[in-house]
């Protein structure tokens, strides 16, 4: 796959580029067990947080996918994986009602006051964005008319990846960093389930 992709821009050091952890070792039967069900799909995933970074690797895993397909003819599937931190979430949570309940004694303050504060905007929560980011991701999948699919997941970013990659058997993982030093990488030295890939360095892409 990345050899393909390597050689359709014409980038001969691509995969030294892209490449952040390899492909993990497995026994022979594992092996074989895993040719078999790559017979059938193949399944893409990135990790996506809606930033401009994540966008490249989103554009870069559904070009991917776009491409396997017409080489394979096979079922390709892009699985886009949104991590919301559970101890952020609670400091938001936390800080949201603490401002709704000062917003609810300056309520009983005036019918001016009343009025303005009745006009304030209710910020979005993590999960309303968590939400707006997967269907933005949704609407890209149609562009590409690609198979797509969704993971919203709460904890740990770097347990919950390597969670959904375990259960949805990835090929590769596609993230929107540069460097092995990334802190989420350093997380999986002890290995991961597949090969993990970065957004390569070269500036135009043309996909």
């Amino acid at each position: 796959m990345l050899a393909r992709l390597q050689g359709t821009l014409g980038q001969r050091n691509l995969v030294e580029q892209m490449l952040l952890l390899p492909e993990p070792e497995v026994s022979a039967a594992a092996n074989f067990q895993s040719q078999e069900l790559a017979q059938e799909s193949i399944n893409l995933m990135v990790g996506y947080t809606g930033s401009p970074c994540s966008q490249t690797a989103l554009d870069l895993t559904f070009w991917m996918a776009h491409q396997t397909r017409l080489a394979t003819q096979k079922q390709v599937t892009v699985h886009v994986v949104y991590v919301v931190d559970e101890v952020a979430t609670l400091t938001k949570t936390t800080r949201s009602n603490s401002k709704g309940n000062g917003g609810r004694q300056l309520l009983h303050a005036s019918k001016t006051e009343r009025s303005s504060t009745a006009t304030l905007t209710r910020p979005e929560t993590p999960f309303e964005q968590a939400d707006r980011i997967l269907w933005q991701a949704r609407c890209l999948a149609e562009e590409w008319r690609g198979s797509l699919n969704t993971h919203l997941r709460i904890g740990n970013c770097a347990e919950e990846l390597k969670q959904v990659a375990i259960a949805e058997s990835a090929d590769v993982l596609v993230l929107g960093c540069r460097s092995v030093r990334h802190p989420l990488i350093s997380q999986w030295s002890k290995g991961f389930p597949c090969a993990v890939l970065g957004i390569p360095t070269i500036a135009n892409l043309d996909l």
